[in-house]
């Protein structure tokens, strides 16, 4: 990904984080896909399509999930990718 695609990327993930009034919302437009998910133990773990639990995990916001553009945004956000 070449640095203006990952800063229009960016914006785009910015501006649903304005506009989006949900979860679900997000969910449906599939811009930004990962799933930054809060397990039971407090551990701050993403999911991208194709993994194990990516369709059975869901996303709250009240408990401080939320949704990440790309892998680097989630990583940088102190998330870690799901094991399996």
């Amino acid at each position: 990904m070449t640095s203006s695609s990952f800063v229009a990327t960016a914006l785009v993930c910015a501006t649903m984080a304005l506009v989006t009034p949900n979860a679900a919302t997000a969910q449906e437009s599939r811009t930004c896909n990962i799933k930054g998910n809060v397990n039971t133990r407090g551990e701050r773990i993403y999911h991208v399509p194709g993994q194990k639990y990516y369709d059975q995990t869901e996303i709250s916001a009240s408990h401080g999930e939320r949704w990440f553009c790309t892998e680097a945004e989630a990583e940088a956000a102190g998330w870690r990718k799901a094991k399996v």
